[in-house]
């Protein structure tokens, strides 16, 4: 069965720096793109940052310079560095990994972003 299990949610004042890790396991096959969604009370859920398999990334246009993605491919992690938090950022945050065939969802964690 596989797992997509996220961790490092919690809460931090604007402009602090929240690290969140992502590790997929019970899957042989390999993971073409890894990477984050966020879903704010309300609203749809959004891209935010996805690396592929040869490190090439991609971010949201409102994350970019803020946030950096990185990935281990030897123990199938991902991790996502957020830096310079705004209060918009707040929402649950899921982690994803997609093998080309399917793509496989965490249940995401919490990230509020408050004074």
């Amino acid at each position: 069965q596989v797992q997509v299990v996220e961790s490092g949610g919690g809460s931090v004042q604007p402009g602090g720096s929240l690290q969140l890790s992502c590790v997929v396991s019970g899957i042989d096959a390999e993971l073409w793109l890894m990477g984050w969604y966020r879903q704010a009370p309300g609203q749809r859920r959004e891209f935010i940052a996805r690396v592929r398999r040869d490190g090439l990334d991609e971010y949201k246009d409102s994350v970019e310079g803020r946030f950096i993605i990185s990935r281990n491919n030897a123990i199938k992690a991902v991790t996502l560095q957020m830096n310079r938090l705004k209060p918009e950022d707040t929402a649950v945050y899921y982690c994803y990994a997609d093998t080309a065939r399917e793509a496989f969802w965490g249940k995401g964690v919490q990230v509020t972003v408050s004074s």
